[in-house]
């Protein structure tokens, strides 16, 4: 028996939650990027333009960001992009720590020889990029190294929570990791993590894991500067 074809108003409604979800990674990326930094009001038209669309997805694809907490709507004035307090910040770090060591605990219990040499390719990587003082090099594999410890650590709650919180974070770290030989010091921890999880000793590699997430608070907090 032949199944009904899909009426128009619901092929409408797919196309249009397909390229709102399209733009909310597109304007999502722009604002990790810097391209569009905090305090910068969301011009709708200007990015209508630029995707080739109409301002109705870009202004709900603003409200989905805004969920996530990295736009914040100001009545009668328009959407800009969320300028974090110090305060904030810092609460967030918190829950990050927390959040990072579980993930060091948990992956430290399923760890194995290919985890291990993955994760030893990346610190090799990030200590070439360190010694160059390469910053645009060493930040995207830095990310890449966390993400792959939660994602590896098989917590699909923790890692959506851990994810949202890091985009909320990105820029105070971003700056922070340059002061004061950041690039290497922030490795060294790195490899103090590696270790711990080869171990397999999750006590260790649950505090491995939690100091590097405070250690980058001070980091920020000694920078002296905020989103």
């Amino acid at each position: 028996m032949e199944q009904p074809a899909e009426s128009s108003d619901d092929l409408r409604i797919l196309r249009t939650v397909s390229l709102t979800s399209v733009l909310e990674r597109e304007i999502e990326a722009l604002i990790l990027s810097g391209d569009l930094p905090p305090g910068d009001r969301i011009n709708e038209i200007h990015l209508a333009k630029r995707f080739g669309t109409s301002r109705g997805p870009i202004r709900e694809a603003t409200r989905s960001l805004e969920g996530k907490g990295l736009v914040e709507v100001i009545r009668n004035r328009g959407v800009f992009i969320r300028r974090l307090s110090l305060e904030e910040a810092v609460e967030i770090y918190d829950l990050r720590s927390a959040l990072f060591g579980l993930a060091g605990r948990l992956l430290a219990a399923r760890m194995d020889d290919a985890i291990l040499d993955d994760l030893a390719g990346q610190l090799q990587s990030m200590d070439e990029a360190a010694e160059r003082r390469d910053f645009d090099t060493y930040y995207p594999l830095n990310l890449a190294f966390h993400e792959d410890i939660v994602e590896r650590a098989g917590n699909r709650t923790l890692a959506g929570e851990y994810r949202a919180m890091v985009k909320k974070l990105h820029l105070f770290r971003a700056r922070s990791l340059v002061q004061g030989g950041g690039l290497a010091v922030s490795n060294r921890e790195h490899r103090e993590i590696v270790d711990a999880l080869a171990s397999g000793d999750i006590d260790r590699a649950h505090g491995a894991c939690w100091r590097h997430v405070e250690r980058a608070k001070h980091r920020m907090l000694a920078s002296g500067k905020t989103g």
